[in-house]
């Protein structure tokens, strides 16, 4: 019998350097168990135990993204630090907006050829965002696909899943009058990335030039990981009093904030209520954005949005405040349609 010695070493997938990585990332995901993990890393499928985790009557909530085109700056810069966060983030933020106290996550990465020490910076950057959300990191499928990817490029997927008790989803309760709280984001977040990368190409500048708008080089700037805002907005909900949450992200101000308003209801937005971030007004400048555009386009320096109930809004602020977040009064909810907007932010 002749044999032509090929294995799939040869054709461009190391399944060898696939098992590397799972023993690497194993302490860091260790980090990250919590109340209802049941098994490590390596099995076929996770398992989560929901009574262990304190549910009795659990519904659960699933969600899933990625980071969109930020992972080209990520990956043309090689810092890749932090991209994990924004990929826990985008999720999690996501499932506290309907009350669910995020459980666990699971993530994908794909490569044409794995790099061992780019895929554990990675990973870690994954658990770190986990770590700091409460959610445990329990699996992931790292895929290596010689000839579908140029080399050194990779792509993020993040899927989480959370849990609530039966009765309090979000959003409800949300009436006419409901204050409007801002909570300051950390950057562009993860959304827009096309529209940066071109203003970017606009202005000359390179990733490795001084950013105009921070103390800082403008690729590692840009990069600034989204922020997680899980614990303290849970916090919030548990204090009572929160009738809505709204995560910032793709479509701004004016196209999250209606999805979490019932048929009839709108909102006004003062944007005079904070001031836009630096970098926020180098991107307007330089590519000569309305800011009818800069509102639907980027989360102009609110991440997140809770609609509350008067009589609470003291409270609530003295304790998002207390837990480190900028809080911003920016409005209300009101008869009507859509978010309207007073005062200017540009």
């Amino acid at each position: 019998m002749t044999k032509n010695g090929l294995t799939y070493a040869d054709a461009g997938v190391d399944i060898d350097a696939g098992n590397t990585l799972v023993e690497r990332i194993k302490p860091a995901a260790k980090r990250t168990s919590r109340p209802g993990v049941m098994a490590g890393l390596g099995g076929f499928g996770a398992l989560f135990d929901l009574k262990a985790a304190g549910y009795t009557d659990p519904v659960l909530v699933a969600a899933t993204d990625g980071v969109g085109t930020k992972l080209r700056i990520a990956i043309d810069t090689g810092n890749v630090d932090t991209i994990g966060v924004d990929l826990v983030a985008m999720c999690v933020n996501d499932l506290v907006c309907q009350g669910a106290e995020p459980l666990f996550f699971l993530d994908y990465f794909a490569t044409g050829k794995l790099e061992l020490d780019q895929a554990t910076r990675i990973i870690e950057g994954i658990a770190a965002g986990c770590e700091a959300s409460g959610c445990a990191l329990i699996g992931g499928e790292t895929a290596e696909m010689p000839g579908m990817y140029e080399p050194g490029d990779f792509d993020l997927a993040g899927f989480a899943v959370g849990a609530m008790e039966r009765g309090a989803e979000l959003p409800m309760g949300v009436t006419e009058g409901d204050v409007l709280l801002g909570l300051a984001s950390d950057g562009v977040h993860s959304n827009g990335y096309s529209l940066v990368r071109r203003i970017v190409d606009m202005s000359g500048l390179a990733w490795g030039d001084k950013a105009p708008f921070v103390d800082d080089t403008l690729g590692p700037a840009l990069l600034a990981p989204t922020r997680l805002y899980v614990k303290q907005a849970l916090a919030a909900v548990r204090a009572g009093g929160v009738h809505a949450l709204a995560h910032i992200t793709g479509g701004g101000l004016t196209e999250n904030l209606p999805r979490v308003l019932p048929e009839g209801l709108g909102a006004e937005i003062d944007l005079d209520a904070w001031d836009l971030p630096p970098v926020f007004q180098w991107l307007a400048q330089t590519g000569g954005m309305a800011e009818t555009e800069l509102l639907k386009t980027f989360n102009a320096g609110i991440g997140m949005v809770l609609a509350v109930d008067a009589a609470r809004v003291d409270a609530l602020t003295a304790l998002l405040s207390a837990q480190g977040e900028a809080v911003h009064k920016l409005g209300h909810v009101t008869a009507g349609e859509g978010v309207q907007y007073s005062g200017a932010l540009l």
